[in-house]
This record gives structure tokens, C-alpha cells and sequence, in this order.
């Protein structure tokens, strides 16, 4: 996209939200001189992907976090936004401050429960903690339950029976078919063997009727789980991975009208929020019809910047394509399935390229700093 532009005083990018997409977003304002301000509630870019051997591994958790201020400095600013003036054009943090704006890139993601999604806690060291303790939690239960047999189920119960080979695992899942609906049914089915193989047993086609009543990623001896076809076991430990939902708090009371059912911003094929040229919405906040994904969000966040590019130095559009999905899922360090541009990946391939590592190096490399040993 070529190098550093000449802007003039009037421009100034906010990104809210450091996840995937607003590091990526972030990385390319920066390349090309183009001033930002990276807004999150949190200190550090947290690499979720692999937030779920973070739950299961001590010591792993340090690495998933990557300190803000190391990498953007001054253009990184941390605090919660809980408003957007479209018209006058700033947006306002939930201490008072006001952050004004040319463009606005909004990357606000979802949440979810903990472990998968870190969203409660506004400093990274706290977060390692939290990591620690569940660890604590699921090295002290002879039984676990995961809730949810989405993407972030699997991996879950696939990461607990690989560090965990003696402790009893049981997923409970709604459907009969795990991860995405998006994906290749072999796929699919490929990954149920594999928890299959590793252990794992499954309830599927059912939910959990008392979910109410659980207490989650706290160790409890004898607590029993029901399910809406008269199935009852009895755990120590519950871990739901059910229920994450788009984070609109930023943007709901400003752009009501905008949203999807869902709560997430529609968007026009350029990611502009639909009836705006300066307000962009990626990843997990664009009404995209694709799964929630951190490789979609970087899409999406580099259509938005080279955009911004382009229209500060006359050029045209980009637009953004939804293709065939793309997924790799990590069934603990040693097995995964997946599928490229909609062909089924050999299992070898996936733990190499994802499996092992979790692709950390990748974000440490973009962030410009050393990961700890």
C-alpha cells in the first residue's frame, strides 16, 4: 500500500477495541505515518486463540499477552468507550474523557464466559492470575464438564484430555454435529472422532437443563448436571463455552438504527457502517455472514485501513469478499482438523501449523516484541 502519506492536522483514526482486528488495523495506520489512537479496556493485545492451553497449562499464560504501550506507545490510550457523537465526531470512555475523530474503526469483538473470552479484567497481570487459577481448579477435579461443543468446546475438551488423559471429560452439545455449521461435514465429523479417540465423552443433540444452578471453573465435588433428555451426571468442575455475544456497548445507544439482530453494525462491502464514509466496523461487529474469526477480523481490518488510506490520497476502494471458509481447530498440542479455502487438511498439516504453537509467534512477531521464555 505503498509508504508514508502527508496528512494534514485534521486527521486522526480511533480504533476501539486492540483485539485482531485493531492491531492489525493499527499496524498498518502506523506504517504508513497516518496518526491513531488504539483504544482498549485492557493493557495488553491478548492472543485468545489460545487462551484455552492458557487454562490447562501453568506458566502458558504469560505468553498470550502482549503489553499495548510497548508497541503503539502514545497512541495507545486504555479505558473503556461507552458513546459515539457521529455528528460532533469524538467518542467518550466511561472515566469522561473525550477521544475526537476523523475515522472510526470499531473492533469492539464479543463477549463470552471465561476461560475462552478475558473480557472482565483491566489489567493483564490480573488476567495471568485468573489463567493460574483455573489451571488450579481443573488439576484438583477428577471430572470435567464442558458446556457447548462449538469451536471453542472442542478445543476445550480436546486440551483438557491431552493435558489431562486420566481425568474424566464430558462434552454436552445441542446438536449433533460439532463445531461450526459453516464447515465441511467431514470435517465436522472428523473432529468428533478425534475427542472420540482422545476420551472425550460425548452428550450430543441435548443441553443442559440446570445451567442456572452451576457454579463455572470453580471445583466442586458431586455437582450433578441435568440435561432436557433425563441424562444426569455428576462432575467436580463445569466450563461453559456457550453463549458468547457481540460487544455493542461502545456503539448501541449512538447507532441503534444501524444494527443487526444480532447487535452487530451492518456494513456495506467497503466495512463502512451503512450510511457513513468515515466509520468502519470489523470482525466480530460487522454484520459479516462468516464465522467469528480472528483471520476475518485482520481481513476486515486491513480492507478499513487501506481504505482510510486511499481516501486521504484520492484513490479508490477496497472491497471485501466473503470466500470459502477457512478454519483450522486445535485439538490439543499433538492433533487438529480443518479445512483450507473448503478442502479438508490433513491432520498433520493442522498440528504443525496451528497445533503446536498457536500461532503466538506470529502475533509477537507484529507486535515488534520478544515473547517470554
Amino acid at each position: 500500500m505503498g509508504g508514508q502519506l502527508s496528512v494534514d492536522d485534521s486527521v486522526h483514526v480511533v480504533i476501539v477495541g486492540g483485539g485482531f482486528g485493531g492491531i492489525t488495523a493499527a499496524q498498518h495506520l502506523k506504517h504508513h505515518g497516518v496518526p491513531f489512537m488504539l483504544i482498549d479496556p485492557l493493557d495488553a493485545f491478548h492472543h485468545n486463540v489460545a487462551a484455552l492451553r492458557a487454562s490447562v497449562q501453568s506458566g502458558f499464560a504469560k505468553q498470550t499477552f502482549i503489553p499495548y504501550k510497548e508497541t503503539f506507545g502514545l497512541s495507545f490510550l486504555q479505558g473503556r468507550v461507552i458513546q459515539i457523537d457521529t455528528t460532533a465526531q469524538f467518542v467518550v470512555l466511561d472515566n469522561g474523557k473525550e477521544v475526537s475523530y476523523s475515522h472510526l474503526i470499531l473492533c469492539t469483538g464479543t463477549d463470552g464466559p471465561f476461560p475462552g473470552k478475558c473480557n472482565i479484567v483491566d489489567s493483564y497481570r490480573k488476567a495471568i492470575e485468573n489463567y493460574e487459577d483455573i489451571v488450579k481448579e481443573i488439576q484438583a477435579a477428577d471430572s470435567v464438564l464442558v458446556v457447548g461443543g462449538g469451536a471453542t468446546g472442542v478445543e476445550m475438551a480436546a486440551e483438557l484430555r491431552t493435558e489431562f488423559p486420566n481425568k474424566k471429560v464430558i462434552l454436552i452439545h445441542a446438536h449433533e454435529a460439532l463445531a461450526y455449521p459453516e464447515l465441511l461435514s467431514s470435517v465436522r465429523e472428523e473432529a468428533k472422532n478425534v475427542l472420540l479417540q482422545k476420551g472425550v465423552e460425548l452428550l450430543l443433540g441435548q443441553k443442559v437443563s440446570n445451567l442456572n444452578e452451576l457454579e463455572f471453573n470453580v471445583t466442586r465435588k458431586g455437582m450433578i448436571v441435568k440435561t432436557d433428555k433425563d441424562v444426569q451426571c455428576t462432575v467436580d468442575l463445569v466450563i461453559c463455552c456457550t453463549g458468547n455475544k457481540v460487544n455493542s456497548d461502545a456503539y448501541k445507544s449512538s447507532l441503534g438504527s444501524h444494527l443487526a439482530g444480532n447487535g452487530a453494525l451492518k456494513v456495506n462491502k467497503h466495512m463502512q457502517v451503512e450510511g457513513f464514509t468515515n466509520l468502519y466496523a470489523v470482525g466480530d461487529c460487522a454484520d459479516v455472514n462468516e464465522p467469528k474469526m480472528a483471520y476475518h477480523a485482520e481481513l476486515h481490518a486491513g480492507v478499513a485501513a487501506a481504505n482510510i488510506i486511499n481516501s486521504l490520497s484520492g484513490k479508490g476502494l477496497k472491497s471485501y469478499h466473503t470466500g470459502n471458509v477457512t478454519m483450522l481447530l486445535a485439538m490439543g498440542r499433538d492433533d487438529g482438523v480443518g479445512q483450507f479455502n473448503a478442502y479438508k487438511l490433513p491432520r498433520f498439516l493442522i498440528v504443525k501449523g496451528k497445533s503446536q504453537g498457536l500461532l503466538l509467534w506470529k502475533s509477537w512477531r507484529e507486535m515488534g516484541q520478544k515473547a517470554p521464555s
